[in-house]
This record gives structure tokens, sequence and C-alpha cells, in this order.
């Protein structure tokens, strides 16, 4: 099972175990992890997951689709490497993934 660590803004680290297919969005709000809301429940229609991704993993997770750049458009502190956690399935590619919550959401 693939593991996940989620940092918030002010570097509280979490890290939960996941099974393939869920997502970071989904990882993160089955573990209580603080900062990622979903408001929208996945349906990538708010910005309440938003995300950084470490560099090292951007070729490891497919690029965003139009969608998810609308949306980014929402949040605040976007960057390139900003995702919605709604978007990124979880694979064993992805174990030991790190993602970071921006300030705003907290």
């Amino acid at each position: 099972m693939p593991k996940i660590t989620f940092i918030e803004h002010d570097k509280t680290t979490h890290e939960v175990t996941v099974d393939n297919g869920t997502t970071v969005m989904e990882a993160a709000f089955d573990n209580m992890v603080p900062g990622i809301d979903a408001d929208c429940g996945g349906e990538c229609a708010c910005a309440t997951c938003h995300v950084y991704i470490d560099a090292d993993w951007g070729t490891k997770i497919p690029a965003r689709e139009e969608m998810e750049e609308s949306m980014l458009e929402l949040a605040e502190g976007v960057t390139e490497l900003s995702r919605l956690a709604c978007q990124i399935k979880i694979s064993d590619v992805l174990d030991g993934l790190t993602v970071q919550m921006p300030e705003a959401q907290h």
C-alpha cells in the first residue's frame, strides 16, 4: 500500500497509507488531515484540495487537465507545482509522495 506524506503550512506532517485507486484528496479526508476541505467531494468543482507537489514527482503524475487548470485559477498561491488533490490517483508509482498544503488552507 502506498504511503503519502502531507505537510501542513506550519510544517506539521501526516503520513498515511492508502489503497491504490484512492485520490490524494480522499487519502487526506479519510485520515482527517487538516487543510484539505474537499468541499465538492472530489468532483474538481472547487479548489479546497489545493496542494503543492515536490518537483521530483511532477513526471510521475499525469499533467493537469483543462478543468483542473480552471479550478486552480480560483486558488490562492498557485505555482507550477500546484495540483488539486482530487485529480491525483494513487498507485504504487506514487509510493512516498509528499504534498504540501498552502498557508491559505488551514
